[in-house]
């Protein structure tokens, strides 16, 4: 992942490069011939292991740093990071740690509030968005300008890129903001009583 970081190649990242490509190769090589070892079809497991999801991501990882493929595919490339998604496994002990187990807990149990939240706030951006394209037809030109405004005013960051230009989009743009921060804070208040909870009476909560 850290040649795609740079736009100018240099021999440090060259070597780097070859690097990681011959660490994937060697990879892809053994998990092919140890294919039985983990899918347990007998000789079939040669057949099928390189058309599972995980093979044919590796095999993309690997055909950009060929020169041929390079130059015309150059956002295979691009591909390599889903290698490095590989890397959350050793996350995995996470589960062992009490707190995270906490917040995993809440966020299963608060899960129907959440999802009604997050539904409110696209439907929200959504109306709004309808509203603003029709209100300043000159300033939205496509739908997705309108989209883009509302989530952006939804959650009060406002890059000031796009702005309304009439009075009633500006009140419109001052409505979303504050019912931004409203929509905004009602996650943080519903995970952060869920985990109080947790925390003041856990045999409870795991009775419950």
């Amino acid at each position: 992942m850290i040649p795609l970081a740079f736009k100018s190649s240099t021999p440090p990242l060259d070597w780097a490069d070859r690097i990681i490509t011959v660490t994937f190769i060697v990879d892809y090589i053994l998990r092919i011939t140890t294919a039985d070892i983990k899918l347990q079809k007998g000789e079939l497991s040669y057949l099928v292991y390189p058309v599972t999801p995980l093979a044919l991501i590796d095999l993309l990882c690997i055909l950009p740093s060929f020169s041929i493929l390079a130059s015309g595919f150059k956002i295979l490339k691009v591909v390599r990071l889903l290698r490095g998604l590989r890397v959350l496994r050793t996350f995995k002990i996470l589960r062992y740690s009490k707190n995270v187990g906490i917040i995993i807990n809440v966020i299963k149990k608060q899960s129907a509030p959440l999802i009604t939240v997050f539904s409110f706030a696209v439907g929200y951006m959504l109306i709004s968005a309808l509203i603003m394209f029709n209100v300043e037809s000159d300033t939205f030109y496509t739908f997705f300008d309108a989209v883009y405004w509302a989530a952006i005013s939804l959650t009060t960051i406002g890059y000031g890129d796009i702005i309304p230009t009439t009075s009633i989009g500006r009140l419109i743009t001052i409505l979303s903001a504050f019912i931004g921060i409203a929509i905004i804070a009602l996650p943080s208040g519903i995970i952060t009583a869920g985990i109080m909870s947790e925390i003041q009476n856990p045999k409870g909560n795991k009775e419950k």
